[in-house]
């Protein structure tokens, strides 16, 4: 895969150590649910570095006054991509306690492979507000590219994309339909089978976080 100017590959110790027990087969959902939550949580801390609004308060120390910056209050919007997005909630929650949560509902036809939208609740005056789209698997690229042109469509400027494992295809895909969103993938992998899945990835992100098959 090329170096597109918009795309981070996280390589940290501690994300890949949590990376190989998300993989692991015998890993409890309970366990696997808990470590979606904290590469998020770090993925966040990276990604937010730059493009979050602050603005200066005044804090009284027990010595003096002094100024000090703050991230502004109900300046962030997460958005998952249903439902395994989901499972990344929490884990910026943990940062940005008051951001406010829309939900993009879709499902990937197994027959085209491509992604069909079933649902969308994004919160009022989101077009204004930095907006996290996220699910933990960054396959084809298709619902992650119909999500972000669907919140431009609704007027959304400022995007960025978080997947926890993403294929090289789907890396790809979104970086060259959306040069203008910055994209955060914690690991990238090797392929894509047959049937659109990542490998080696993780089985179903979806199944794994919520027990279902």
């Amino acid at each position: 895969m090329k170096n597109y100017e918009n795309v981070v590959i996280f390589d940290h110790p501690l994300i890949r150590h949590k990376i190989a027990i998300l993989r692991d087969e015998r890993t409890s959902m309970k366990e696997f649910r808990e470590l979606v939550e904290e590469i998020t949580t770090l993925m966040t801390y990276e990604s937010l570095k730059d493009g979050v609004l602050t603005t200066e308060i005044e804090v009284k120390t027990p010595l003096e006054t002094c100024k000090q910056m703050v991230v502004a209050d109900n300046s962030v919007v997460i958005v998952p991509i249903l439902r395994a997005g989901l499972g990344m909630v929490n884990g910026i929650h943990v940062l940005f306690p008051s951001a406010r949560v829309g939900h993009i509902g879709m499902y990937r036809n197994e027959e085209t492979l491509k992604p069909e939208t079933y649902y969308c609740k994004l919160p009022v005056g989101i077009e204004e507000k930095l907006v996290m789209v996220v699910d933990p698997m960054l396959a084809t690229g298709g619902s992650a590219c119909d999500a972000i042109q669907l919140l431009k469509d609704k007027g959304c400027k400022h995007i960025k994309f978080m997947a926890i494992i993403g294929a090289p295809e789907g890396v790809s895909k979104v970086a060259e339909t959306h040069p203008d969103v910055d994209i955060y993938v914690s690991t990238l992998d090797r392929c894509l089978n047959e049937n659109g899945y990542i490998l080696p990835g993780l089985g179903d992100a979806g199944d794994r976080l919520f027990g279902t098959k």
